[in-house]
């Protein structure tokens, strides 16, 4: 399966922006985050192919594959990184409500298995427009009060998969891409 993704988008320092993500993180869930204050990448990209060669890049850098994880928003989306992984030529192991991670797999997951897990190198897949936040449950809201705690959920789970990262972080998306990305960059 062979997936296109428009819109690639520029390559920005992303320490400031991981240590704003990590006390929101932190500061939500009422509990340090289990991620190392350590030099950090930010990238997002819009291609399935750089994703791949990011992904392959990191392993011929030194990073095992149980050091790399690829999060995207909801099982609906799991083709994706399982894609990018078929693509990078990497074995993974998509990880359930257990969370074991594998020797010589790349973790696949969605953001609700991120918290408490700390690898590497993280992708988060797909920050799409209507996927994050994700447009049916913006529209089963009826109340104002009750939409603002679901863009609040929603940035959250995103700030938790972004700050599972220990060294790389790496954000794709289409276009048009997530509200939430302009937050990152």
């Amino acid at each position: 399966m062979k997936m296109r993704m428009r819109g690639e988008i520029a390559l920005a320092e992303f320490e400031d922006e991981k240590a704003k993500l990590t006390a929101l993180a932190n500061e939500s869930e009422g509990q340090p985050s289990a991620t190392k204050s350590t030099r950090s990448h930010f990238k997002v990209m819009g291609t399935l192919s750089s994703s791949c060669m990011s992904v392959s890049s990191l392993i011929g850098s030194g990073v095992q594959p149980h050091e790399i994880a690829l999060f995207v928003r909801s099982v609906a989306q799991l083709s994706r990184p399982k894609a990018a992984a078929d693509q990078a030529g990497v074995k993974y192991k998509v990880l359930d409500d257990r969370v074991e991670v594998a020797p010589g797999f790349v973790s696949v997951s969605t953001m609700h298995l991120a918290k408490g897990l700390e690898f590497r190198a993280v992708a988060v897949m797909g920050c799409d427009d209507e996927v994050i936040p994700l447009q049916e449950r913006i529209e089963t809201v009826t109340d104002e009060g009750d939409l603002e705690d679901v863009y609040n959920t929603e940035r959250h789970l995103l700030y938790v998969a972004c700050t599972r990262a220990r060294d790389n972080l790496l954000v794709t998306s289409t276009s048009p891409k997530s509200e939430f990305l302009d937050d990152l960059v």
